[in-house]
C-alpha cells in the first residue's frame, strides 16, 4: 500500500540580507532546507509552521502570505511531500544562540547569504529565487527528486 502525500509547511525566514536555513535530517548537514515540518490534523497551516519554527529554532515567527508550493518525491519509492511555503518575519527569539530541537531532528542552523547557498547542497532547487523574490522565481516547484 502506498503512503498518502504528506503536507508540510515551510518558513522563508530573512535578517540583514540572510536567509534562515536548517539540517534537512536528524544530526545530518550535508543537506539544508528552510525550518519548517508535517502538518497535524485540524491545525491552521499557519499555526503549524509556528510550531515547527519555533522547535526547530527557538523563534516565534509571524506567519505571512505563501510564496511556493512545492513537490518532492522519491521516484523510486513511494514518499511524496507537498511543502507550502510562507513568508515569516521575527517576533522575538535569540537569533544566534543555543537551542534544542525538542524532538532532536534539527541541529543546526544558518544564517546564509545568497552567494553561501549557492554553495550549499539544498532542497528546493528554487529556494533563493524565491526566498530573494527573483521576478522569475516560481510559485510551483513540480516534483522534484528527493536527494539521499
Amino acid at each position: 500500500m502506498k503512503r498518502p502525500i504528506r503536507l508540510a509547511t515551510r518558513a522563508i525566514i530573512m535578517n540583514e540580507d540572510k536567509l534562515l536555513i536548517v539540517n534537512a535530517w536528524r544530526g545530518r548537514t550535508h543537506l539544508w532546507c528552510a525550518p519548517g515540518g508535517g502538518a497535524e490534523p485540524h491545525q491552521s497551516l499557519p499555526a503549524n509552521l509556528s510550531r515547527e519554527v519555533f522547535e526547530e529554532t527557538g523563534i516565534t515567527v509571524k506567519v505571512g502570505e505563501p510564496c511556493l508550493v512545492n513537490e518532492f518525491h522519491d521516484p523510486e519509492g513511494d514518499f511524496h511531500q507537498v511543502d507550502i511555503y510562507f513568508r515569516c518575519e521575527i517576533v522575538s527569539g535569540d537569533l544566534h544562540g543555543e537551542w534544542t530541537d525538542p524532538e532532536g531532528v534539527v541541529s543546526h542552523r544558518r544564517w546564509v547569504t545568497r552567494a553561501e547557498l549557492s554553495k550549499i547542497r539544498l532542497k528546493p532547487d528554487s529556494l533563493a529565487a524565491v526566498a530573494w523574490r527573483d521576478p522569475d522565481a516560481p510559485t510551483y516547484d513540480a516534483l522534484e527528486p528527493i536527494l539521499r
